[in-house]
């Protein structure tokens, strides 16, 4: 337990009820579970499926005070400015959610620091229940990052028929080499041809 977690609950009176603490219980376990990765936007869309109804400054608030916020600071990985292949078609209609586990995949890289070190973070995630399917990360954004990304998914999770992986436009996601991995696994692939940042539900941490 967080220390500022249990001073949280050893300022409470006795007999008095706490709104929120089974809220914090449920944070701290999202937040373990994914590596304190989650920020507050991205923990109030996990916690609504838990069927906790919170809006975002409640839960950035109890975040806050119990030292659970996001360890990784985030920037815009702005990789969609290279050039590279033609655009897939937008299959999924921006419809970023999924009643059915496997069918539908969204990827993306960020870049960010640690320390004065940069990092790349390729991710590819399961729209149905946001679970990180899998990961890599590298000191470089080199295509590897995202090969790799998709062949760890494909081996924990192998595909189902009509499966779908959404990402952006990033140069990583329009090379022939990628395709030709897609193609070979029987991947369906989409990318939106208007926004740069089309993944929210990766993207939105916080």
């Amino acid at each position: 337990m967080a220390r500022s977690t249990y001073y949280y609950h050893a300022s409470k009176p006795d007999g008095v009820i706490d709104d929120y603490a089974d809220a914090v219980k449920a944070i701290g376990a999202l937040s373990r579970r994914h590596a304190q990765r989650y920020g507050y936007r991205r923990m109030t869309v996990a916690l609504r499926k838990e069927g906790f109804t919170l809006n975002h400054k409640t839960v950035r608030k109890l975040m806050n005070q119990h030292g659970l916020l996001s360890l990784i600071r985030r920037k815009k990985y702005r990789s969609y400015r290279a050039d590279g292949g033609r655009a897939s078609d937008n299959l999924l209609a921006r419809n970023f959610t999924s009643e059915i586990s496997g069918l539908k995949w969204c990827t993306d890289v960020t870049e960010f620091r640690v320390g004065a070190q940069k990092l790349y973070l390729s991710v590819i995630q399961d729209l149905f229940n946001n679970e990180i399917i899998s990961w890599h990360m590298s000191e470089r954004a080199a295509l590897i990052l995202t090969c790799k990304t998709l062949e760890k998914a494909l081996k924990v999770k192998g595909r189902k028929e009509g499966l779908m992986l959404h990402s952006d436009q990033g140069w990583h996601y329009r090379t022939p080499m990628w395709r030709s991995m897609l193609v070979e696994a029987g991947i369906c692939n989409e990318r939106c041809n208007s926004d740069p940042h089309p993944t929210p539900e990766i993207r939105s941490r916080g």
